[in-house]
């Protein structure tokens, strides 16, 4: 199959849900515009019509825009009438062709709430989105929008689904760790380092104890794979200690969970200003006792945290006001394309995202070298 070089040609199967009869910008010309405004410092679909009428010229050079540049009120009812569902597919193609899936890349599954999108007048809560996020590339691969965020959980196997994931390692927040999302990524050919807290509490209070008991004897006679990092800067010194052990025959529930084949514990130890916090968290995994592997998937889950932030300061996500009907869940997926275009494009350089997104909007020819990303073969 020939991959597609820029994300519009994978939104083909987007059905135009408006009304026939009138007179219509084409869906692909307000898509195409909405994705190179938003990379040329558009936050609004004001600023999106600005952006498009400041750049006709250039935009003319891959649209035909038989009526003219559309109005905000045109993107906005587009964005609300999107099939959202359709839109997240064409976005996983797109990121199935572009992602690295390197041997053992860690991909992270975590929730995010859009605080700009409730409405009080409909008593109208804000919406929350699943996502997942590879550390390979540094790429968001797909979004799932839930009716609340306690249904993260039934949320996940469904993503899970849409992704190609063979030879990743997911990990996920204690919430994620569920026998049914376990099943679905052993099914899916992958690994999990899933986060164990108080919603398994039995199993957690037993990995507790059992990692306590061993590391009062100083791990004499355990058969544990040990891995210590050093971190210093900004006045702060961090040791990270982590431990796994595939010595889990004693684990009475162990056959409940497919492919569970080892506990970990990461410790974390951190001084500043001379008072020194310790924290500790366990895990479940699929994977061998590798506790630098057992590391890089816990050291890289905090990727997906990190995005978050990104979609809120550099896209200003939350702070957008976007509300009526899928307005909200498809602006979030616009900003998500826009952001794995900022991360694949490799500026000389190294500006920063925002620097990206305000030298797009001066000049076409770097706007262009953002848009059309070629994929690596």
């Amino acid at each position: 199959m020939t991959k597609k070089s820029c994300f519009i040609e994978y939104c083909e199967h987007v059905e135009d849900y408006r009304q026939s009869g009138k007179v219509l910008h084409p869906l692909g010309d307000i898509l195409f515009v909405a994705v190179a405004a938003t990379i040329g410092n558009a936050d609004s679909w004001t600023q999106v019509e600005a952006f498009a009428e400041t750049h006709e010229e250039w935009l003319r050079k891959y649209l035909e825009l038989p009526y003219g540049i559309p109005s905000h009120d045109t993107y906005e009812r587009v964005f609300d009438r999107i099939n959202p569902e359709q839109f997240a597919r064409a976005f996983t193609e797109w990121t199935n062709d572009i992602a690295d899936r390197s041997l053992q890349a860690i991909v992270a599954i975590d929730g995010k709430t859009v605080r700009g999108s409730f409405d009080n007048q409909k008593d109208k809560s804000a919406i929350h989105i699943v996502n997942a996020w590879i550390s390979s590339n540094s790429l968001i691969l797909g979004q799932l929008k839930t009716d609340d965020k306690s249904n993260e959980i039934t949320a996940i196997p469904q993503l899970l689904e849409m992704l190609l994931l063979k030879g990743c390692i997911i990990t996920c927040d204690a919430m994620g760790c569920q026998k049914d999302i376990a099943e679905k990524i052993i099914e899916k050919k992958a690994d999990y380092v899933l986060a164990l807290k108080g919603n398994q509490p039995t199993l957690h209070e037993n990995v507790v104890q059992w990692f306590d008991y061993a590391q009062s004897n100083d791990f004499k006679d355990f058969e544990i794979d040990i891995c210590k990092t050093l971190d210093k800067g900004h006045g702060r010194l961090e040791k990270r200690k982590y431990y796994i052990s595939e010595d889990i025959d004693w684990l009475y529930c162990k056959d409940d969970w497919r492919g569970m084949k080892s506990i970990g514990m990461a410790v974390r130890e951190s001084t500043e200003n001379d008072k020194t916090t310790v924290e500790k968290r366990y895990f479940i995994c699929s994977i061998k006792a590798d506790a630098k592997l057992f590391a890089k998937a816990v050291r890289n889950h905090w990727g997906i945290e990190s995005t978050h932030w990104l979609l809120d300061v550099v896209l200003k996500e939350d702070a957008s006001r976007e509300r009526k009907n899928n307005g909200p869940e498809n602006k979030s997926l616009l900003n998500k394309v826009v952001l794995n275009k900022l991360k694949q494009h490799k500026d000389r350089k190294k500006a920063s995202n925002p620097i990206k997104r305000y030298k797009a909007s001066m000049n076409t020819r770097y706007l262009e070298e953002i848009m059309f990303t070629k994929i690596t073969e």
